[in-house]
């Protein structure tokens, strides 16, 4: 039953649903909102049976027909594995709960979640001709999109903090990447990415002002779904800072959901971020169904969550109030021990931003707001090994 059409149908503004028409390459909405992909899911369903789909190779791009690129011979490609689900049993009796999984998203290239947005948005920029690529990020968006950008043939540039980890940093500028250090976070950067634009310009590829990195992100919904035979976990942490994967996995699973394909409720969606930059948990707090104000003092090195207010911020909430779900906010304390603990009980070394979904799982437990036998999944964004380790252990000499 594989089908090498392409079902996608349009790109529709998030804000307010109209078709949009410009001509590719794509960028955000006439509103100024994130455009989203729609597909004729009833065709994908005719074209596509979950038999044919177990059959194929466990990769990304197993998924062709839910993505906007279905050829194969034409995907810009460094062999992004189906990512695997790693109990966590002695953290989960640990802290009294019930089953915990990490989603393990270091094993991807260039060792971080961003590789599946990055693979989808240079496919998708390849094919319309484009040559030059520019991002602001906190580091492994960079280090990602660097590396998609040079086996595609790309000129890439990369805007980061002075105090992003060294690791990504370098990784970015080994691909081959023009990289600029910028005194600020991530929306430093992009105002430092927009100020050293060339008059020829290039194709800016920030979080969710292009269409495809979250078709990408997609993905993770997907491979959920499908690693638990079709039927979701209760609840999923996931760290948040523009949001991508948490709305990408959203969708996803509404799509999965039309097209009759999966057994029971849908999870609640959490959303995982840091008492030193916490808009999203702010806003929904206060029932809101945007952030109303940046983030004002920033104070974390959990790197992946510090935006002062997402673009997507609307489409987060969204997700959250849709799911049921909630917004949790940790500290770095938290982050640190949690990392700490992990490691030396069930031998998994969590990032900073995993740890942080860890730790939220813990709080959450405490307060009553997930049962101790609900099947939880955290989000483990990327290797450990890229984010200094804490110094939480003595070495012998």
């Amino acid at each position: 039953m594989d089908d090498d059409r392409c079902f996608a149908t349009h790109l529709e503004c998030s804000a307010t649903g109209a078709r949009h028409a410009g001509e590719a390459p794509y960028g955000a909405s006439a509103a100024g909102a994130p455009l989203l992909v729609r597909y004729d899911l009833d065709a994908v369903a005719a074209a596509l049976d979950k038999e044919a789909l177990a059959a194929r190779p466990a990769a990304l791009w197993r998924y062709r027909e839910f993505l906007p690129y279905p050829d194969p011979a034409g995907v810009v490609s460094l062999g992004e594995p189906m990512t695997p689900l790693v109990a966590l049993p002695g953290m989960a009796a640990r802290l009294g709960g019930g089953r915990v999984v990490a989603k393990d998203e270091g094993r991807l290239p260039t060792g971080s979640f961003k590789a599946r947005g990055m693979a989808l948005a240079i496919t998708m920029l390849k094919s319309v001709g484009v040559t030059e690529v520019a991002v602001p990020t906190a580091g492994n968006a960079g280090a990602a999109m660097a590396a998609y950008a040079a086996r595609a043939g790309m000129a890439a540039t990369v805007f980061v903090p002075m105090d992003a980890p060294e690791v990504t940093v370098r990784e970015a500028g080994l691909h081959g990447a023009r990289v600029h250090q910028v005194d600020g976070i991530i929306d430093a950067c992009g105002r430092a990415m927009v100020e050293t634009m060339p008059e020829t310009g290039w194709f800016d590829l920030s979080t969710l002002k292009e269409p495809y990195r979250i078709e990408g992100k997609k993905t993770m919904g997907l491979e959920l779904a499908e690693q638990g035979g079709w039927r979701l976990p209760d609840v999923i942490f996931y760290p948040t800072g523009g949001g991508t994967g948490l709305i990408g996995m959203w969708k996803a699973f509404r799509e999965l959901q039309a097209m009759g394909w999966l057994e029971g409720p849908l999870p609640r969606m959490v959303a995982v971020q840091s008492t030193g930059c916490g808009p999203v948990v702010r806003a929904f707090d206060a029932g809101l169904r945007a952030v109303a104000e940046p983030w004002a003092e920033v104070d974390t090195e959990v790197h992946g969550v510090r935006v002062r207010k997402p673009f997507g911020d609307r489409l987060i909430l969204e997700a959250l109030y849709e799911s049921q779900g909630f917004a949790v906010a940790v500290d770095d304390g938290e982050v640190d021990e949690m990392r700490a603990a992990t490691a030396a009980v069930d031998g998994f070394h969590l990032c900073p931003e995993g740890a942080a979904c860890l730790a939220a799982y813990a709080r959450a437990l405490g307060d009553g707001r997930i049962g101790r036998s609900d099947q939880a999944v955290i989000f483990n964004s990327a290797s450990g090994l890229k984010s200094p380790i804490p110094e939480v252990f003595d070495v012998q000499t």
